[in-house]
């Protein structure tokens, strides 16, 4: 059984899929992801679409569907009696609903990609001690931080080193994709899940309808995560009226398109910055979720570039912050500021050496297959 519980896992999840089955082709892989995941042979009892959200209030609004999930879950973990459980970050609900459930049935537990303890609530890592037989992580201060608590971990470096990759120059991106090859290009990354977009997406257009009026030779480009139905995006440009390309596939090549790009705070970030793009970080959640969250969050940045950095080295704009006129504001701060654009982008090519070596899925796969 394996477990992603929104866009990124899936991608993960599928890469490690790929790799397990290269070193045994016999293997069955069911579970919860997203179209990747099934692409690469996992019979999927529930898609990542269901499950990706962010917040307490977020959750309460779907927990109906979560239920039903559970209870399906639980009964395949009886029926078809896995020899392992992977699990890919999406803590709450792995560790509290799929690791106990597999811990009561005597199910070896693999966790690969770990919950962003080191940010906030430190009192999991006693939790996954207790239920996870082994663990993967991904940024290298993560071992230090588990062995602290007296739990070993495997580093395998980063997945995305392997997967971030564009396959065209940034002008031949523009003419694939029907661009002018000389406007200045803004990318719109507003997240993965609906309720973030609905959030986000409002904001980066009224953004783009302030820099149209300061930059006329200027164009936006969105890609579409595979998670999204173009038709809720399309809804929400079309009552803003601003001319956006919307393209789904090639997510890369896309990003690789712009001159700066908007990105809500996650993996997306992260995949920005491996391609050298200048960026501004957005983020939104429920006032209620923002209030709990800034009770217990221990870190500086929310933004994983800024977190492995070290420093501010991208603008992080949150909650209030995040309006369009901020983003139109720190937007005009880079585009016209040659200097400060070539300096993000210095610092943003020295995140890739801080991130270990490719072949993480590789070696996250000899891990699992080696407790088989």
């Amino acid at each position: 059984m394996i477990i992603a519980g929104e866009a990124s896992g899936d991608m993960h999840g599928a890469s490690l899929v790929q790799e397990m089955l290269k070193i045994d082709p016999n293997l069955n892989f069911f579970g919860i992801g997203g179209n990747k995941m099934a692409e690469s042979g996992v019979k999927l009892l529930a898609n990542v679409a269901e499950t990706a959200v962010v917040g307490l209030t977020e959750v309460v609004s779907k927990l109906f569907g979560f239920i039903k999930i559970i209870r399906n879950l639980t009964k395949s973990l009886d029926n078809l009696k896995p020899d392992l459980v992977i699990l890919i970050d999406y803590p709450d609900f792995n560790l509290n609903i799929v690791a106990r459930a597999a811990k009561k049935r005597n199910i070896k537990i693999f966790y690969y990609i770990s919950p962003q303890v080191w940010a906030w609530r430190q009192g999991r890592i006693n939790q996954i001690k207790k239920l996870v037989n082994k663990m993967a992580v991904i940024l290298p201060f993560e071992v230090d931080l588990y062995a602290s608590r007296g739990f070993r971990v495997h580093y395998v470096g980063h997945p995305l080193l392997d997967l971030v990759k564009r396959n065209y120059s940034k002008t031949e991106s523009r003419q694939k994709f029907n661009l002018a090859g000389a406007k200045t290009t803004i990318g719109l990354l507003p997240g993965s899940r609906i309720s973030e977009v609905e959030k986000l997406l409002p904001e980066m257009l009224r953004a783009a309808a302030t820099l149209e009026k300061q930059i006329p030779d200027i164009q936006f480009v969105l890609p579409l995560a595979d998670t999204l139905e173009e038709k809720i995006i399309s809804e929400i440009i079309s009552r803003l009226g601003i001319k956006i390309n919307v393209i789904r596939g090639n997510t890369y090549d896309v990003i690789s398109c712009a001159d700066l790009a908007i990105v809500a705070s996650g993996t997306a970030t992260l995949e920005t910055a491996l391609l050298g793009i200048p960026m501004i970080i957005v983020y939104k959640i429920s006032p209620l979720s923002y209030f709990i969250g800034k009770l217990v969050i221990s870190v500086q940045n929310i933004g994983l570039v800024n977190i492995i950095a070290g420093k501010t080295i991208v603008p992080e704009l949150i909650q209030g912050e995040a309006s369009g006129e901020r983003i139109a504001r720190e937007a005009l701060a880079i585009l016209t500021n040659d200097e400060k654009k070539r300096q993000i982008i210095k610092e943003l090519n020295s995140i890739r050496a801080k991130l270990g070596n490719p072949g993480a899925a590789i070696r996250a796969a000899k891990l699992a297959c080696d407790m088989l």
